[in-house]
């Protein structure tokens, strides 16, 4: 009797608890839950087992969920160290029935399997501890494992907002005394178990499965921002008068710094064009050019960033493209990239507007309007014009033209930003970080994952206008002791030759992308300076970032697995054996073309796969685990005696036979085989019996020895470092 009379007495104790602690939450933290009739289905899954799994924020996470969820008597799964303190076990033993565990601990899983399979559902945080980073942190392979062995219902449930909180780990981060919470219950699921030969191996897959699920959470809410609401954003969260950016004026600018230039900018740069109207950007990487960028997007202009290495070509093909009538520069970047016969050459631009003259312009009202209205409610500006729609075209960039004419991809709102989630949601960039952004903005890898990215998150950006000098950059890495640099394999590789060992002593992330990364630049890195570099591969219409390897998910000779939220499929290609032709779809794919025939009209994606889907021209294998592994592009491979042989193959090979070189090869078409293999070098001892004897060590055919060999000293490359294989054809073709 008396142990029935505790327990009503601890169940009525419980109801009141929880009735006042769910009041004072949603007063104090206006606690909003997205999907509750989820939550309620998955009450009534089918032999009752049900598993619920959330990201772990702070030491609120248990009892929100516990208080908003409509799930019957869960058991929650704590850590044995949360219950070794005498204030949580007090709190966790009125608020509900818990079950301690230490998640490293494969048998402690047992216990709850038993718990699942009697019918009560489980609640649990697959990382095991609170979020240091504020992005996800290593999940245990346990309750992956615990999913697919007793075949439960998935409910997974993400959790914004606890992080600000003072009930959070991120110490010495902008915290709030009460942030708004939400809480999204995601559509059920389930983990199958793997099929594997062991039982570790079964349970190594479940738990990666499980990883991709809890990065796919992260992405579950579309973002309906634009580009400029997550600048403002960025700076309620931390801080207007936090540094963000710094530029080789050796300035360091501050969120309101930021904003001010960007909203005095955008006002004076709205005059020249109609909202949506494109405005050419010819600017180096500055503080300024960043301003620029999110004053015309507050104002519904949109800004086409121009390529200045392309050549008069190339520009115009861009200004053709795009129907850009205004471009905005500066006297002394053209003066000192000697431009100026490149922008008196374009033709059907109206106005070259120079940002000196631009500053000028700045008259009493404007100040007014900056100072009295603009900066006081920043948030406004954007519906000036308006209501914002993050399917609005953001930016428009410019493809390489490294096989072709140039064309315009406009990216939206919703693109960039979705890439940068999903960026976020695989590593953990910080406030704590300092990126050291060399490559050019114009370039979509220099804008969203060497700008964007850092400007939104609250990291710090050093801005420096060329990735060509190779001795200034490690010097400036060391200096201002940068954390994160993003390069291609010709800058990499040119920076270790010149750098000292304790140059990038700093460095935490290397990224390479925009081209194959080279093993000897791979190699050189970890020898000379102990860096694993993370290849990553993507291309300008997906914002730009299509798969990446990371710390928690590294395979040497791949680019990584595909980011979450990408669909993918292959399509196969005659005389390729694995692998195909890579389609993806997803939130950060382009919202089209411009192309310089048909000007100003926008081209949907679209591929063989259908509507919305974007091919990339690359053929791809991927292996059992998700890693893509890159073949070679399909315009990359030349027909020889009726076989298809891949061109980076062939350049393989070279690199293979002189590592100290640089080398490119193209196809030449050839009257007795259908095409020709052309082998550019920079090494003048290169001949073809090294190449033949480097073929036989490699395993590759005869036919991708190439029949000739020209030297040359420096082989073209295109602004953003990768070779200009059209340059090289038109060599070939004049030789």
């Amino acid at each position: 009797m008396n142990m029935t009379n505790d327990n009503t007495i601890k169940t009525g104790a419980r109801i009141v608890l929880r009735f006042l602690l769910r009041a004072t939450a949603r007063l104090l933290f206006r606690v909003r839950v997205q999907g509750v009739d989820r939550a309620r289905e998955a009450a009534g899954a089918r032999d009752g087992r049900l598993l619920i799994i959330a990201n772990h924020e702070s030491f609120l996470d248990g009892i929100l969920l516990g208080l908003f969820l409509p799930i019957e008597n869960p058991v929650f799964v704590v850590h044995t160290e949360v219950v070794k303190r005498g204030f949580w076990r007090f709190w966790l033993g009125l608020m509900a029935d818990y079950l301690a565990v230490d998640p490293g601990n494969p048998m402690a899983m047992k216990r709850v399997v038993r718990l699942i399979e009697s019918g009560r559902p489980v609640m649990i945080f697959p990382e095991g501890r609170i979020t240091l980073t504020g992005s996800l942190m290593k999940v245990y392979d346990g309750p992956a494992f615990v999913a697919a062995r007793t075949g439960a219902t998935l409910l997974p449930v993400r959790l914004d907002g606890p992080s600000r909180s003072y009930f959070s780990r991120l110490y010495g981060r902008p915290r709030k005394l009460f942030p708004r919470i939400t809480l999204s219950v995601l559509p059920t699921t389930a983990l199958p178990m793997p099929q594997a030969p062991s039982a570790r191996a079964r349970r190594q897959k479940a738990g990666e499965a499980l990883r991709r699920l809890m990065q796919e959470m992260a992405l579950a809410q579309p973002d309906r921002r634009t580009l400029y609401g997550a600048l403002c954003d960025a700076m309620e969260r931390h801080g207007s008068g936090r540094r963000v950016v710094e530029d080789i004026k050796q300035l360091e600018y501050s969120y309101h710094d930021l904003l001010k230039a960007a909203l005095a900018l955008g006002r004076l740069a709205a005059r020249l064009a109609r909202p949506g109207e494109r405005v050419g950007l010819l600017l180096p990487n500055l503080m300024p050019t960043v301003a620029l960028f999110f004053g015309l997007s507050a104002l519904r202009r949109v800004p086409a960033m121009l390529n200045y290495t392309a050549g008069v070509d190339g520009m115009q093909a861009a200004c053709d493209a795009a129907e850009i009538r205004v471009v905005i520069s500066s006297r002394a970047f053209v003066e000192q990239a000697r431009l100026a016969d490149k922008l008196a050459a374009l033709r059907g631009v109206e106005r070259i507007v120079y940002l000196e003259d631009l500053r000028a312009e700045m008259g009493f009202l404007d100040k007014l309007w900056l100072l009295g209205w603009a900066l006081r409610f920043p948030r406004a500006v954007e519906r000036m014009e308006g209501e914002a729609n993050p399917e609005d075209a953001a930016v428009v960039l410019f493809t390489s033209g490294s096989e072709g004419k140039p064309k315009g991809v406009v990216l939206s709102h919703r693109a960039i930003l979705a890439n940068i989630a999903q960026i976020r949601a695989i590593i953990d960039f910080s406030i704590d970080d300092r990126v050291l952004n060399v490559l050019p903005i114009f370039h979509s890898f220099g804008l969203t994952a060497g700008t964007l990215l850092p400007v939104l998150t609250g990291a710090s950006l050093f801005l420096y206008p060329s990735p060509l000098h190779y001795r200034v950059i490690p010097e400036l890495a060391y200096d201002r002791g940068c954390t994160v640099l993003f390069g291609t394999s010709t800058f990499l590789g040119n920076y270790a030759r010149f750098a000292h060992p304790y140059d990038f002593y700093r460095l935490r992330y290397v990224v390479a992308g925009a081209e194959k990364l080279a093993d000897t630049v791979r190699d050189q890195w970890f020898e000379k300076f102990g860096i694993r570099i993370l290849e990553g591969y993507g291309a300008t219409e997906t914002a730009p970032v299509i798969a990446v390897n990371t710390p928690m998910a590294y395979r040497r000779g791949t680019v990584g697995q595909l980011l979450p939220g990408l669909e993918q499929r292959l399509l196969p290609v005659p005389g390729i054996e694995r692998g195909g032709v890579l389609h993806v779809r997803g939130p950060n794919v382009m919202s089209g073309y411009l192309r310089a025939d048909r000007p100003g009209v926008l081209q949907a994606p679209m591929s063989e796969c259908g509507e919305g889907w974007y091919e990339t021209g690359d053929i791809v294998d991927i292996d059992d685990d998700g890693f893509v592994r890159i073949v070679g592009r399909v315009k990359r491979f030349a027909k020889v005696a009726g076989e298809m042989v891949s061109l980076e193959a062939a350049e393989k090979l070279a690199f293979a036979a002189s590592p100290g070189g640089q080398h490119a090869v193209i196809g030449q078409t050839d009257p007795g085989k259908g095409e020709a293999l052309v082998l550019f070098t920079t090494a003048a001892g290169l001949e073809r019996a090294a190449l033949q004897k480097a073929a036989q060590d490699l395993g590759l055919p005869e036919l991708a020895v190439p029949r000739r060999i020209v030297r040359v000293d420096a082989l073209p490359l295109l602004g953003t470092g990768k070779t200009d294989y059209v340059a090289l054809k038109r060599m070939a073709e004049g030789a």
